[in-house]
């Protein structure tokens, strides 16, 4: 018997301009999860989940519509074709869940990278990280019937992610600034991604389009370059938030209240219903967190909130 703890943290997809091809990683909170090894076969399925703390018991134990077992399998099925290890025994899975679900902040998606870690692990690494990626993001065709990286490549590699294409898979790391603090704000609502992406859509004007493009590739400078007034002015969604801010309440409140307690820019965290701001030191970072949270609570909606400060996570899932 051999047991490995695997661990993802949270992650922010689209980044503003950046729909489903940019997002990045945080250092916490995150998902933890738990494989045991033992070498006797089960002839019903080689994973197994023994528990699932957390979650309320929302998650299905079932391991092919889990997410965190779906991509062991998926894992273990691609080691025996292409690594031609043989696999024989069981694997055991415990998740325990410290991200909240349908909140915009990837939890699905950590779940995923910190499983594929600890499995990867567990059968002595023959993947690297990168090779991990793709099954991630099957999971989250599993949890939200899309396959997107935007959370599932961060929250495996941290840093920043751009995402250049899917078909080919093309994944580009973006190093992060030192001093770039990430505030993130989680209302006690639920906003499932399903029906954040039914409001987008399906087309767009050209000059629309071309705002976003403008705001990506000036983001991704402002990053490379470490800079920060002009990674401010390119988080501007043109596209997503304009459709999503109405199904967050307090969103218009709590953006400006970001805004005007100095940080760089705010936005939706992923399809909602947190907000991540940007800032250039931890103060104003905490600053905008309480702010944001004191926003929340006296909107229409008088909804409390979690807020984490962080700056970017900068090595992704990793074992414990």
């Amino acid at each position: 018997m051999k047991t490995v703890k695997g661990f993802a943290s949270a992650t922010v997809g689209n980044v503003a301009c950046g729909f489903d091809v940019l997002g990045f990683a945080i250092t916490e909170p995150g998902d933890e999860v738990i494989l045991t090894l033992t070498d006797e076969p089960r002839a019903d399925s080689p994973v197994s989940i023994s528990a699932i703390t957390g979650d309320g018991g929302a998650l299905p134990l079932d391991p092919k519509k889990n997410t965190s077992s779906f991509v062991v399998l998926k894992f273990l099925e691609y080691i025996r074709t292409h690594k031609q290890i043989d696999f024989r025994g069981h694997i055991s899975l415990e998740l325990k869940k410290n991200l909240p679900l349908s909140s915009g902040m990837g939890s699905s998606a950590a779940s995923a990278a910190a499983a594929l870690v600890a499995a990867n692990e567990l059968m002595g690494n023959p993947c690297s990280k990168m090779e991990l990626v793709h099954f991630a993001i099957e999971g989250e065709r599993v949890a939200c019937g899309s396959a997107h990286a935007d959370n599932a490549a961060p929250a495996m590699l941290g840093n920043f992610v751009l995402i250049r294409s899917y078909t080919p898979l093309d994944i580009i790391a973006i190093p992060s600034p030192e001093n770039l603090y990430c505030t993130l704000v989680h209302p006690h609502t639920e906003l499932r991604t399903s029906y954040a992406r039914s409001v987008l859509p399906a087309s767009i004007p050209l000059k629309t389009a071309t705002q976003q493009w403008g705001n990506v590739g000036a983001l991704v400078t402002g990053l490379l370059t470490s800079d920060y007034d002009l990674i401010g002015r390119a988080l501007v969604d043109v596209i997503a938030e304009p459709k999503r801010a109405p199904l967050i309440p307090g969103f218009f409140e709590v953006k400006k209240a970001a805004m005007d307690a100095g940080v760089l820019g705010c936005s939706i965290a992923g399809s909602g219903p947190s907000l991540f701001a940007f800032s250039s030191s931890e103060t104003t970072a905490r600053k905008a967190g309480e702010a944001m949270q004191d926003a929340f609570l006296n909107s229409r909606a008088r909804l409390q909130s979690d807020m984490w400060v962080s700056p970017i996570c900068k090595i992704g899932a990793r074992v414990l």
